[in-house]
């Protein structure tokens, strides 16, 4: 039986093998080397297109960008927005602003100290907080959802400080 199954891998193998030689590979034109001095496109230290023109490609990925910092931390036991959490609520409201069938979820969260319910509570008031902020910058209330998992979903397990200020956050989800 042994031999039967050897013999029908090795015919397996054999049509296998074929049928990769016998397949050839398209070529793919290749891009003729580029002069001195000519006008290559510009990249970033990222590798994406540098911020010298106004196309719309360079505008999406500097949006891009600009939105990848989504979260906005905040001190124990507080809903007031921080500085750096005001700047990244501003990226988002200029975003909102300027695409007004885009729209957010903004999820509360907080540390694990206090009871589930305070914490609800509290990721619930973190997350008003930063929709009271986007709203004064214009963006309109239907762009705006908001959810609270209170420490339910926390981005860092641990029971120490740097643990606990990474939970504290409200989190904007594009969606």
């Amino acid at each position: 039986m042994s031999k039967n199954v050897l013999i029908a891998t090795m015919v397996v193998l054999a049509v296998a093998a074929s049928g990769c030689a016998s397949s050839k590979k398209k070529s793919t034109p290749t891009a003729a080397p580029e002069s001195y001095g000519s006008s290559a496109p510009a990249t970033d230290v990222y590798g994406g297109a540098a911020q010298i023109g106004s196309s719309p490609s360079d505008s999406a990925i500097a949006a891009e960008r600009a939105l990848s910092n989504n979260v906005v931390y905040f001190e124990y036991d507080s809903s007031d927005i921080s500085a750096e959490g005001l700047e990244v609520v501003g990226r988002f409201a200029s975003y909102l602003s300027a695409n007004p069938a885009s729209r957010v979820r903004l999820e509360g969260h907080a540390d694990e100290r206090g009871s589930r319910e305070y914490n609800v509570g509290l990721g619930e008031r973190r997350a008003k907080s930063v929709e009271s902020a986007l709203l004064s910058k214009g963006v309109g209330q239907d762009q705006l959802s908001l959810l609270s998992y209170g420490e339910e979903r926390p981005a860092v397990p641990g029971h120490d400080e740097a643990a606990y200020a990474q939970n504290r956050r409200v989190q904007i989800i594009r969606q």
